[in-house]
């Protein structure tokens, strides 16, 4: 197997996509050149217990989808070849789905701090470096958090 020669990013990401602070530490992975790399984004569907129980999950997609259009639309006016998917409601998961068919360089996990992101309580970042032979990079953002 050849080594990757142009970055391969996979980025997971949700109430912290579209953060501007995700798109800019992404464009900062690529170089100038026509031939930089691909970025994948994949925002896990998150629903409330509930709706999830009621199998109502229209609203979590919608969104999703939203919040994908905008990061994807802001990496590619930027000159990045940048794709999007909704995933599975669990973030682990939602990567190693992507990881089955987007061969990524570097994983990028987008949370909120420590303390408002469900994400870190599970473990995300430790449990994909243990289960992946990718870097996996953590970024902390403080997108779509209210005021305190």
């Amino acid at each position: 197997m050849s080594a990757i020669t142009v970055p391969q990013i996979l980025v997971v990401a949700n109430r912290t996509c579209p953060c501007p602070g995700l798109v800019d530490a992404i464009h900062e992975r690529f170089g100038s050149g026509a031939d930089r790399g691909e970025v994948r984004i994949v925002a896990p569907a998150l629903n409330s217990r509930l709706r999830h129980f009621v199998s109502d999950i229209d609203g979590a997609l919608d969104q999703a989808h939203e919040r994908l259009a905008i990061v994807v639309d802001s990496l590619r006016r930027r000159g990045i070849h940048a794709e999007g998917d909704v995933g599975d409601a669990d973030p682990f998961l939602a990567v190693c789905d992507t990881l089955a068919v987007f061969r990524a360089s570097e994983i990028v996990v987008s949370t909120h701090p420590v303390g408002h992101s469900n994400w870190m309580e599970k473990r995300l970042i430790e449990r994909l470096t243990a289960a992946h032979d990718v870097p996996v990079t953590h970024l902390v953002s403080k997108y779509g958090l209210a005021a305190a």
